[in-house]
Order: structure tokens, then C-alpha cells, then sequence
């Protein structure tokens, strides 16, 4: 199944042909519901990227107020989200970039107790027992920090793949990459996972057995699923 919603996407096209003939206020609120139907999704995305609340909701606001202003850049063989996915991303790393330059001068706020920036996107579950919140949230920390160790484009390629639900031609579309380089990516990063979050298991598979260390991948994948989320 596609991670694309299915739903028409002529409101897109509707709003660039409203900006078109310089009605820019019917094409505002017809944006809006543009704007409705994509943000739960972008802010999944945002979050992923950055890991901290307000950065991700300021990320999605800047994404949505730039395609609006290009929006005659977009192209109705696309479904919007592709188009505006790849907006987003692009900014989501121009912010990333600019906090590694801000952090070399400046030390970052970090959770003590579990090394985590944005502890309010780590709340447990309240019908979890403390045994389960614990182990909940060391998933959430070696996953977290296993996808930080990823090459950037494997981890925007995992992350749009495995958590998004895009198929490889949709990841090509908002990446600009070709699905053949999406699908080598995908599996250079679900093998690295496998080997940064079971390093002690990563030995025991056969050389040359890179189904069962994919397979592997998967089963550590389902089980931090919901961590991350």
C-alpha cells in the first residue's frame, strides 16, 4: 500500500491556478485546506528530522508558507505531498545545518537522565507499567541515537521508507534520487541498524547471508516501532 494519500489532489492544482489569475485570497483558503490535509503527516516528518518540538512546528510552517510561494513551480503529474515533501526536507536540513554551526559555540540542552533534546516527544503511554516505560524509553534512546549515526541521506531515506510508509518511486520524487540508488540506500541503512542497535548479535550471521541480516533489521525495526512514535 502506498504511504500517498489517496484522496484528490486537485486542490493543489486548484491553488495554483487561483494564484495564477491573482485571486490570492480564494487561494488562500483553499490552502488552508491543503495545509489541513498534509500537517499531521509533515510534523511526523519534521520531528524525525529534528527531534525537537518547536523546531519541527517552525520546519512545517516555513515548508507550507514556501510552497504556497512557489506553488506555480508545482507540477500536477506529482501528487502534492511528493513535491511538498521534498520542500520540507530540504528545509529540515538547512535547519540541521544551521544547529551544528550554532552548537560548536554553544552547548545544547540535554536531558540528564536519558541524553534525549526533546523530552516531551518521549512521554510514555499512561496505561504503561514502570517496568515497561523503562525499557520503552531506552528503545526510544538506542534508536534514536542509531539513526543519528546513519549517513544523512540513508536516514532520510529509512525514515520516509520504513515510518512514512512511501513506496521507493514516491522516496525518489521528494529525494531526487533514482529508486534503484533509494532501494540501495534502504538496505545499507537497515544494515547498519541492525549492527548499531545488535552489536552483539551482528557476528553470528553468515557471510554473504544479507537476507537474514535485513530480516534481522525488521525484527529490531517492529519492536522500537512504537518508540519513536
Amino acid at each position: 500500500m502506498t504511504g500517498i494519500d489517496a484522496a484528490p489532489e486537485n486542490a493543489a492544482a486548484a491553488v495554483k491556478a487561483l494564484v495564477a489569475e491573482c485571486r490570492l485570497s480564494e487561494a488562500r483558503e483553499r490552502y488552508a485546506d491543503v495545509v489541513e490535509r498534509h500537517q499531521r503527516r509533515a510534523s511526523r516528518i519534521a520531528l524525525h528530522y529534528l527531534r525537537d518540538a518547536a523546531d519541527a512546528d517552525e520546519a512545517v510552517q516555513d515548508a507550507f508558507v514556501k510552497a504556497f510561494t512557489h506553488i506555480g513551480s508545482y507540477k500536477e503529474e506529482w501528487p502534492f505531498e511528493v513535491w511538498f515533501t521534498r520542500i520540507l526536507i530540504n528545509g529540515c536540513l538547512d535547519r540541521l545545518k544551521a544547529r551544528r554551526r550554532r552548537d560548536r559555540w554553544v552547548v545544547p540542552m540535554i536531558d540528564p537522565a536519558t541524553g534525549d533534546r526533546d523530552v516531551s516527544a518521549l512521554m510514555p503511554s499512561r496505561d504503561m507499567g514502570p517496568e515497561d516505560t523503562v525499557l520503552l524509553n531506552e528503545k526510544r534512546r538506542r534508536l534514536w541515537d542509531a539513526l543519528g549515526r546513519l549517513p544523512e541521506r540513508q536516514r532520510t531515506i529509512f525514515m520516509l521508507s520504513h515510518y512514512e510508509g512511501y513506496s521507493s518511486k514516491e522516496v525518489s520524487g521528494m529525494t531526487g534520487l533514482n529508486e534503484s540508488t533509494v532501494r540501495v540506500h534502504l538496505f545499507r541503512a537497515i544494515r547498519k541498524l541492525r549492527g548499531l542497535l545488535a552489536p552483539d548479535t551482528a557476528g553470528s550471521t553468515p557471510a554473504g547471508s544479507d537476507d537474514a541480516g535485513v530480516e534481522t533489521s525488521t525484527e529490531h525495526e517492529n519492536g522500537t516501532r512504537n518508540a519513536i512514535r
